[in-house]
């Protein structure tokens, strides 16, 4: 490829899907007349801006590099004809546009497909339809299920997520589309511009089902999402990890450990390792893990802590990485013949990138924290201790869950209006004042524990009501008591059995709770404290649990509960932490 070449630029090319639908695509390409590759992104998010242009990978970079880039705006959003409902129709109208672009004249019949977030999904689920011409994918920042871990968590409604990014991406964003279909007028849309602005009043609507956002067919999938809180088959035909095995395609996984999705980006790295149809596939699957946020291009920067400038995609030259995926899998005359290491992570605390073979890492130990008090671990200045040693007989420690005045979000790994819900690293002390805040931590620490591997918190816990939720956050404690969050999660007692329908909970009786704090990779230096929070609400990130045992998204009314953490020799409580051998940094 020379080092400079024509680039020709075609705006709106129609693109007919199967049942007859017109969508629309920019298409980037080398203007001499041979046959290149081809990237395709297929966006939601209007194909003509800046981001969709440059952010992922820079259209005129590739193209300069060798490939034929295609933009595509997915049906019923911006240019293209048609009704968007999230995922539905992305399996078979994937499937159609990729072999669409291997059809040209101008492509050598290789395609490969690119994009964060819901690009990310549109990759997925075209994969699962297995083209033929689709030859490599890179989605970054997405998920592996669209049940659990997009739109719930642990049985939990993400509602931060769910509700901002509806009402701004896919509704308003999208207007013009929308009130051409709908013959809606522009004093709607200044009504709903009002709520985006005012998304707390939103957040606070009850009963949720009967929210009016959406109503008149703005987003008829906001409703059914709630109406859909299990597993059921609305969620399998689209989920990516019932397809992991029949899935052909290499894969370059990109994630954040701060991003709302990570959960999803490690279990397809995982699940396509093991489970991919073909060698390929199997062999082909990468991961990088930044200490980012949910970004197109993110850098180093998180809420309000700063990685470093090594830690920011641009400083890794993230794009050349993606380049290089590309050209290892779409052209045959640049396959590598000394592959890379499938994993690379930042290792938060050290803030150094480092290769590894596998995840989760072989040499990880896992290593149980237990939770220790004499019943009064309430808050930070509480007497929570966090140690290796299994609890005897010590009290329980109790706390109100009010759902009138729930604990509030701060940081974390967020999706959705930077006004309302940054993500990233906050102080969490703030927080820890409360007294509905379980506050477990350990001594200063001698030596340097590096925790990288997935983060399980194990919880026996009794509530009067007949379901509650319990949330765990894991914390790097600095010397001068500046509490980094690094991992959280959520489960809902009716949800505690992952798949299986919901059961309620005896008043009284003590249950298990498995918490997912999904993963990370921090190294907890010396004399800093490992911290574990517990407790029952995190919002408005996730919904506030009534606390009535009502179908979820129906109640109108609250129900205080007193929550119980249990610590003894029968329930011994503790956190396990994937603890990597680092004699290198000794002391």
């Amino acid at each position: 490829m020379p080092r400079q070449v024509s680039v020709k630029f075609e705006s709106d090319v129609p693109l007919m899907l199967r049942d007859g639908t017109i969508t629309y695509a920019d298409i980037y390409r080398p203007d001499n007349g041979h046959k290149y590759p081809a990237l395709l992104m297929r966006t939601p998010y209007n194909k003509s801006t800046p981001v969709s242009r440059s952010s992922y990978i820079d259209a005129v970079r590739a193209t300069m590099n060798g490939y034929a880039v295609v933009i595509q705006d997915v049906r019923g959003r911006f240019s293209s004809d048609g009704e968007f409902y999230p995922f539905a129709n992305e399996i078979d109208d994937g499937y159609d546009s990729i072999e669409w672009v291997a059809g040209q004249p101008w492509c050598s019949g290789k395609v490969g497909m690119f994009g964060n977030s819901y690009m990310g999904a549109t990759q997925w689920l075209a994969a699962k339809a297995r083209p033929e011409s689709l030859c490599a994918i890179a989605p970054g920042i997405t998920a592996s299920d669209y049940h659990e871990g997009w739109v719930w968590h642990g049985g939990a409604f993400a509602l931060g997520f769910n509700l901002s990014w509806t009402l701004g991406s896919l509704v308003t964003a999208n207007w013009d589309q929308l009130s051409n279909r709908l013959y809606l007028s522009p004093k709607q849309l200044g009504i709903l511009i009002d709520q985006r602005d005012d998304l707390t009043t939103s957040f606070d609507y009850l009963p949720m089902r009967e929210l009016p956002d959406f109503q008149g067919g703005l987003a008829p999938y906001y409703y059914d999402w709630m109406d859909h809180p299990e597993y059921d088959d609305f969620w399998a035909r689209i989920s990516i990890e019932e397809s992991h095995s029949e899935i052909s395609v290499p894969a370059l996984n990109i994630g954040g450990w701060f991003d709302t999705f990570l959960g999803g980006t490690i279990q397809n790295f995982r699940g396509m390792r093991e489970n991919a149809s073909e060698d390929d596939a199997r062999l082909g699957q990468r991961l990088i893990i930044g200490p980012w946020i949910h970004n197109s291009m993110p850098t180093g920067i998180s809420g309000e802590f700063n990685f470093g400038t090594r830690a920011a995609a641009d400083a890794m030259d993230l794009q050349g990485i993606q380049l290089h995926f590309f050209d290892n899998w779409l052209k045959e005359e640049d396959r590598d013949s000394d592959p890379e290491k499938p994993v690379k992570i930042f290792v938060m605390g050290e803030n150094e990138w480092r290769d590894e073979e596998e995840w989760p890492l072989a040499r990880a130990q896992e290593t149980k924290y237990f939770l220790h008090s004499n019943g009064r671990a309430n808050t930070l200045d509480g007497d929570g201790l966090l140690s290796g040693d299994p609890p005897d007989e010590e009290p329980a420690d109790v706390y109100v869950y009010n759902p009138n005045d729930p604990v509030p979000t701060l940081g974390g790994p967020l999706c959705g209006d930077l006004g309302f819900l940054p993500p990233g690293v906050y102080d969490q002390r703030v927080v820890e004042s409360r007294s509905d805040v379980l506050v477990y931590t350990t001594l200063p620490l001698d030596r340097p524990v590096e925790v990288t591997g997935p983060v399980v918190v194990t919880l026996y816990s009794s509530s009067t009501a007949r379901d509650t939720d319990f949330t765990a956050k894991l914390v790097d404690v600095s010397p001068d008591g500046y509490a980094r969050n690094v991992a959280e999660g959520i489960v809902r007692a009716r949800y505690r059995t992952p798949r299986a329908s919901a059961s309620l909970i005896d008043p009284g009786r003590v249950y298990e709770y498995k918490i997912d704090l999904w993963s990370t990779s921090n190294l907890f230096r010396v004399g800093h404290k490992i911290r574990l929070e517990i407790s029952s609400s995190n919002y408005p990130r996730f919904d506030r649990n009534t606390n009535t045992g009502k179908t979820i998204g129906t109640d109108d009314g609250f129900f205080p509960a007193l929550q119980s953490v249990h610590h003894t020799a029968s329930y011994a409580s503790y956190v396990k932490l994937p603890v990597v051998p680092r004699d290198d940094i000794w002391p």
